[in-house]
């Protein structure tokens, strides 16, 4: 008690980022941890003022810092074809520790923005059993003190920038603690999600405007292809899903997804909307076809193309016959063609040709119907336009 604290120099050459997992939120790393303190005990006399080197068996005889790693689920010493630990020690005391280590450590992430993210990650040192007043960990170098590999590179991800940081860490049980900090930043590569994710999901989409442009009446052809996009964009987002840890709130990859299957799942209610419609539009012509099939079997005396003839019989009274005002009264058939005890009176009714040329066109629009609904033709327009907005909106947002 009463002695300063030992100084352990600490740095780091990084060989390999190995994996990164999103499933599990950790990174594998492999990297040579160096120490180096002075133990006057280990000092010696040479005339060369050279270094001796031991391997790991002189470990276990002397005293070494007892750095662990915070956070870390696994991490191994590699024994390949023998451990690959080096002491080396200088005649005036000074020690140099060397060790190769696996490492695979948690790593907090933020998948909010997924794939279109960056991930920081650190790495942390620090003694096990001694607290600040009786060792102190600090990097050698500074920044200098961290090394890193020119070829260290991963397949979803772009090492952006590597930094080494230190700070007390604090226990209530135990006192303070020197930590060391590597920290990494990774940028995702955006290609890989756009080829898997964002490019067949757009596809789907347009493909389902396809409906929009067949026949209303191929309710078969229709109905298959709306199926299809709605089936084929549920097993898109169930992949994504299945790769990516059980989050409680929404990425940006799901917002894409989600409202990609929207625009699909309209497409297909909006046929269901064409389907309804004109099943009542055809109903409704039918009705007017059969009361017009109806009203042409009556029959009448037809005169001129604006004039039609009137036959009462002899029961009509004055009052009747004041209400055909405006009508045109026949000359009296003879009586040879007339029964004796009937009189019969011959009107010609004149009809507007306003109301005749409305009835015409009317009769005229209902049997031609064309096969696109209107509907159809507003969706050409709006989903297209729709979506185009929306990816403006999501790739200005998060990119």
């Amino acid at each position: 008690m009463g002695r300063p604290a030992i100084p352990v120099g600490v740095d780091v050459q990084v060989e390999s980022l190995d994996s990164i997992s999103e499933v599990d939120m950790d990174f594998t790393m492999t990297l040579y941890l160096r120490h180096y303190w002075k133990d006057e005990r280990l000092s010696f006399t040479s005339t060369t003022n050279k270094s001796m080197t031991f391997d790991g068996r002189l470990v276990k005889k002397i005293w070494v810092p007892d750095v662990f790693f915070v956070h870390s689920k696994r991490s191994f010493i590699h024994d390949t074809t023998t451990e690959n630990i080096m002491l080396r020690v200088f005649p005036d005391g000074h020690v140099l520790y060397s060790l190769r280590v696996t490492v695979t450590a948690a790593c907090n992430m933020d998948f909010s923005r997924f794939p279109l993210d960056s991930q920081s990650c650190s790495l942390e040192l620090e003694s096990y059993a001694y607290t600040d007043e009786d060792l102190m960990l600090y990097w050698k170098s500074g920044d200098e003190s961290l090394s890193i590999d020119d070829k260290i590179s991963l397949s979803q991800f772009l090492i952006q920038k590597f930094h080494t940081t230190s700070r007390l860490a604090f226990y209530s049980s135990t006192g303070w603690y020197n930590r060391l900090y590597i920290n990494f930043t990774l940028r995702r590569h955006i290609f890989f999600f756009l080829l898997q994710t964002y490019f067949p999901a757009t596809l789907m989409v347009m493909l389902s405007w396809v409906s929009f442009w067949i026949d209303r009446r191929a309710v078969p052809a229709r109905v298959s292809l709306g199926i299809t996009t709605v089936l084929t964009m549920s097993t898109i987002i169930t992949g994504v899903n299945a790769s990516m840890p059980r989050v409680s709130y929404i990425k940006a990859v799901d917002i894409y997804l989600w409202v990609s299957f929207v625009f699909v799942f309209l497409s297909v209610l909006e046929y269901a909307a064409v389907n309804y419609l004109t099943t009542v539009q055809e109903r409704r012509e039918r009705k007017l076809r059969d009361r017009a099939v109806r009203e042409q079997s009556l029959p009448c005396t037809c005169g001129m193309s604006h004039t039609r003839t009137m036959m009462l019989d002899g029961t009509y009274s004055e009052a009747d016959t004041n209400s055909l005002a405006g009508y045109t009264e026949a000359p009296m058939v003879p009586d040879e063609v007339v029964p004796e005890k009937q009189e019969h009176m011959v009107v010609h009714l004149s009809v507007s040709s306003e109301s005749t040329n409305t009835k015409k066109k009317g009769i005229r629009a209902l049997r031609i119907m064309q096969n696109t609904h209107a509907i159809d033709k507003y969706s050409r327009m709006i989903f297209p336009g729709a979506y185009i907005i929306f990816n403006l909106i999501y790739w200005s947002v998060y990119c």
